[in-house]
């Protein structure tokens, strides 16, 4: 699902990895659990996430400003994640941080309801 940013500008994390083959205790949970806590943070404006059958993951999420990814960043429980990604769940990662000056959405037109129009 996209998500569905104001308008611009706001700030976009790009986090791509690459797992480990061994697919660690507790991945899943910690993952679906830093969404949730992030979605909790000020300024968090959304997320989109993809992982191909090869491991290899993008996880991008958007941000009102450079202090609030910071402070996602510094999170304590974050903190925790991270480490544990250093340490059992990805072979390699990269984080990107950019700024999104401008941004199109398209949305295909929903056909009329049957009956109507």
């Amino acid at each position: 699902m996209l998500a569905r940013t104001p308008a611009p500008p706001y700030w976009a994390v790009v986090f791509s990895n690459q797992r480990t083959a061994a697919d660690a205790a507790g991945y899943g949970v910690t993952a679906e659990h830093m969404v949730a806590l992030a979605a909790d943070q000020p300024g968090f404006l959304g997320a989109e996430s993809a992982r191909g059958a090869d491991g290899f993951g993008i996880t991008v999420s958007y941000w009102q400003n450079e202090a609030d990814i910071a402070a996602w960043r510094a999170h304590a429980a974050h903190q925790l994640a991270i480490a544990a990604g250093f340490d059992r769940w990805y072979r390699c990662f990269a984080t990107r941080v950019a700024y999104v000056g401008r941004d199109h959405l398209w949305d295909k037109p929903q056909a009329d309801a049957p009956g109507q129009g």
